[in-house]
């Protein structure tokens, strides 16, 4: 054996000598592959029978009969009507004997479901899950040509909507139910149907499998197109059985959670839709949000454990201390959809030091999961992480200019790989093929970065960000720095096309109620906390800054009106 070869094999011994990877970050410097720290136990393993369906799966998690009538599974903190786990199974039963045996729904049918949260929603999610049919859902404030071109994208052949929103699926033709009993009794809804059907002693008998599509979720659309995001048994099966370890590891099995996040989205669907009733949590709905009514909600349900978005933390953080409620249930706050500031991080949490407060992330692709806090210890000592890889989660941080891995601390986008990535963007190969890879790594579209510890640390979109003079300007960090301005309520920031430097930032801001504040002043306090080539050009007041239903920024809508306000000045 030569010197070469003999060093090259002491190499490869070595090499087969060491951990398969840091176990501190999980990084493999090998193969660049970061790799989740924690691993599922027995109780919380990841069913992996082939002919297992969503709906078997959670029903089969239900408390058992004896139990079921007792326990409380959702209440309506607008009507006070709460369901048992056992009247939840009853119906479930029921509306899907009625959709398979009545109105003939079939395997691989998609039904269209336009409605806020409500004690039906889970009840008609699981039942048409249960014949193997396909759930898609909507925003009920979507508008018509928004909703036609949904029922049209999904195929969908029966509709389940709200009396109030009919009128907007009526142009799309579409045969519809609605989800309550109508006055004049001429239409069929869904409290008819298992009323009709109450009482039937099982499911109807359809085979369904994992590998079986359950949803398709429509993706935002904060920076274009939304598109349909199709997600199997498999995935959701997956996600649920994560969230229960999140629960577990959270020491949140016996709170009460309260629901303003709408089920129609990946978050809502997944937390409260489907993924608590697994675990026998009791959560306190709320159809459409409002901010002193959850206050309210909270006080009268006694909750314990408030899933959240940045925008009601940062209510909570600015308006909380003028409400006379008591909130001394609360004991854990979660946030999630988008990204959460430091600075609304750490006053939240001077505010209220006995509340927990842990960040996560995930997207409609990775069926809402990918980095979470399992400690609060941690979750304060690394306010501007949303936490570490969940299990079954694997990450690589891939450097934009070169296409190659990143070691912790460089910046890159980031992409997992995991039994809850999406199938694909339905009828869209293109779009598919531009965001899986071939080896089944979804790539984000989001900047960001893992450090030594495996802490996720998110960035900015990197279609978001703002390209000023050859540099990279974050929007979400000025946001951050203008919410910590007292006088300003809310933040946007975008880029404006220049033709000197490319684009510069524009800052929307919506200032507190009787103050007042000049472009000038909130160019110059920006200014005096950011490099020169971050700072705020251009500064409009604004009312309310548009965003999405799980609180993301729509930037697209705040870039035309700029546009708008620039074509009006010329």
């Amino acid at each position: 054996m030569s010197r070469k070869e003999e060093r090259s094999s002491r190499k490869d011994e070595y090499n087969k000598s060491l951990p398969p990877f840091d176990t501190r970050s999980g990084y493999d410097s090998r193969t660049g592959i970061y790799h989740s720290l924690v691993k599922l136990g027995t109780k919380h393993e990841i069913p992996t029978k082939p002919d297992l369906g969503t709906a078997n799966f959670v029903l089969s998690q239900f408390p058992q009969a004896h139990l079921a009538e007792a326990r409380i599974a959702f209440i309506d903190s607008g009507t006070n009507r709460s369901v048992s786990y056992g009247e939840l199974r009853r119906s479930i039963y029921s509306l899907a004997s009625a959709l398979f045996n009545r109105l003939k729904v079939r395997k691989g049918d998609v039904v269209f479901v336009l409605s806020p949260n409500s004690t039906l929603y889970s009840t008609i999610c699981l039942a048409v899950l249960s014949v193997g049919a396909v759930v898609t859902t909507a925003n009920p404030i979507n508008t018509e040509s928004e909703i036609a071109k949904q029922v049209h994208d999904s195929g969908a052949k029966l509709a389940i909507s709200t009396l109030e929103d009919l009128h907007k699926l009526v142009p799309t033709g579409i045969p519809t139910i609605l989800t309550s009993r109508p006055f004049d009794g001429n239409m069929l809804s869904i409290e008819e149907l298992i009323e009709d059907c109450y009482g039937s002693p099982q499911l109807p008998q359809v085979p369904v499998a994992q590998s079986d599509t359950a949803a398709i979720l429509y993706s935002s659309g904060t920076t274009g197109r939304s598109k349909g995001v199709l997600l199997t048994h498999a995935n959701i099966i997956s996600i649920m059985r994560l969230l229960f370890w999140q629960v577990d590891v959270s020491g949140s099995q016996d709170d009460v959670f309260f629901a303003f996040i709408p089920m129609f989205h990946i978050y809502g669907m997944i937390f409260f839709g489907l993924g608590l009733l697994c675990i026998g949590i009791t959560t306190v709905l709320m159809q459409k949000y409002d901010f002193q009514a959850m206050l309210v909600a909270i006080q009268k349900y006694k909750v314990n454990n408030l899933p959240a978005v940045p925008p009601v933390i940062l209510a909570l953080v600015k308006h909380s201390s003028k409400v006379k409620c008591d909130l001394s249930s609360l004991k854990r706050v979660g946030s999630g959809a988008a990204p959460l500031s430091k600075e609304v991080a750490q006053e939240f949490r001077r505010m209220f030091p006995s509340v927990e407060l842990r960040q996560g992330y995930g997207l409609t692709e990775s069926s809402g999961g990918a980095a979470f806090f399992a400690s609060d210890k941690d979750a304060k000592a690394h306010p501007d992480s949303c936490g570490k890889l969940i299990p079954t989660f694997c990450a690589k941080v891939i450097d934009i200019e070169t296409g190659k891995p990143l070691p912790p601390r460089k910046e890159g986008e980031l992409w997992f790989k995991s039994p809850t990535i999406m199938k694909e963007y339905l009828g869209n190969m293109e779009e598919t093929s531009a965001t899986i890879d071939s080896e089944g790594w979804l790539r984000t579209g989001d900047l960001g970065y893992i450090d030594e510890n495996g802490f996720v640390y998110i960035v900015e979109r990197i279609k978001e960000l703002i390209k000023h003079n050859g540099y990279q300007v974050a929007p979400a960090e000025l946001e951050s720095v203008l919410l910590s301005h007292p006088l300003i309520v809310d933040a946007a920031v975008i880029p404006v096309e220049d033709e000197e430097t490319g684009q510069i930032p524009m800052a929307y801001v919506v200032i507190a109620a009787g103050s007042e504040l000049s472009e000038d002043q909130v160019i110059q306090f920006v200014a005096g906390e950011v490099a020169p080539y971050k700072k705020v050009r251009r500064v409009s007041f604004i009312d309310t800054i548009p965003k999405s239903a799980a609180g993301k920024i729509l930037r697209k809508d705040l870039v035309s009106q700029s546009r708008h306000q620039l074509v009006s000045k010329l």
